[in-house]
């Protein structure tokens, strides 16, 4: 037997006359209260819903009262996604108010869809207690799958927020190293000011949007190059807000999409296979102490590797 039939239970079930009529899913939501309608579709479309002896599979059917049946309860991949897995985390501060993590490409952030485990809010709650008492597991930002570097997450109430409130006024310093397409023309600083929002054309990325027309928000990011090569361009990003995919789109926007970004017109180059995106640089005032505090976070390998690749060296900004 797996997992999940041995933790599921098998509850059952009669219709009354107040849900006399009404749909399946809806009078189930009434006679389960404790699980949303939507768990309990998925349940229904599993097969785990008998009634009068027949597995019911329509939401859409209708009940009557006097109706007799047994739902097995059993657990989904979202109801098991906020669940402890252990899992080594790189922990480069820690304190009873908070921890900063310096994150590898490839680990996701917070369970979504495609992944529902192995997640960093899955580390977080195998490694603090505290975290399940928080919302997110504490977590205030978040990086991209593929994006390496720093994270803040907070370990109390009052730090979470606090830190939230910290960035929302753009009182969080976060600063990226980025490796991209084609050599830097024109002045070695540029401030892009440019509203981001969901892409109108294709809905699964995001894009510089007119707010006139479109949904978006303003964003604002620093760059700076660092150094040049035949291939690309070394750059420092500075973010001033913090929209979903800023400095992807921010720098794809200017013509030097990020190598490997295949979702912002990147390829594979150097070695590298994932966006050549890390959060080096995160500085920000302690939300108990209020002291000053500042990290930074190594170049992984492959970024390093890379550089040397196209004729590059790194120096820490």
């Amino acid at each position: 037997m797996d997992d999940a039939a041995a933790e599921a239970e098998w509850r059952p079930l009669t219709v009354g006359p107040a849900q006399h009529g009404e749909r399946l899913d809806r009078a189930l939501a009434e006679l389960v209260p404790e699980f949303s309608r939507s768990h309990l579709q998925q349940l229904l479309e599993a097969g785990a819903v008998t009634l009068n002896g027949v597995v019911a599979l329509k939401s859409s059917a209708r009940v009557k009262a006097g109706d007799q049946g047994v739902i097995e309860l059993r657990p989904t991949l979202q109801s098991q996604a906020f669940k402890p897995e252990a899992m080594a985390l790189d922990v480069v501060f820690e304190d009873e108010h908070l921890r900063v993590i310096n994150k590898p490409a490839g680990l996701v952030v917070h369970p979504a869809p495609g992944n529902w485990s192995g997640t960093l809010l899955n580390g977080l709650l195998a490694r603090d207690e505290q975290a399940r008492l928080l919302p997110r597991a504490g977590i205030v930002h978040r990086l991209d799958k593929d994006t390496s570097g720093l994270m803040v997450v907070a370990r109390t109430r009052a730090a979470m927020d606090a830190l939230v409130q910290q960035i929302a006024a753009r009182e969080v310093s976060r600063q990226y190293l980025a490796l991209a397409h084609r050599p830097w023309a024109g002045p070695e600083q540029r401030q892009v000011e440019a509203p981001v929002g969901r892409d109108p054309r294709n809905r699964l990325r995001m894009a510089v949007v007119d707010l006139s027309k479109n949904a978006g928000k303003s964003a604002s990011t620093g760059l700076e190059l660092l150094q040049n090569s035949e291939q690309g361009c070394w750059v420092r990003c500075t973010l001033q807000t913090g929209r979903t995919h800023q400095i992807r789109v921010h720098m794809a926007s200017i013509g030097h999409p990020l190598v490997a970004d295949a979702l912002y017109g990147g390829a594979p180059a150097a070695g590298l296979e994932r966006q050549a995106l890390h959060a080096f640089r995160l500085a920000f005032v302690h939300p108990a102490t209020q002291q000053p505090l500042e990290f930074r976070a190594a170049l992984p390998g492959d970024l390093s590797r890379a550089l040397q690749a196209w004729g590059l060296s790194y120096n820490s900004p």
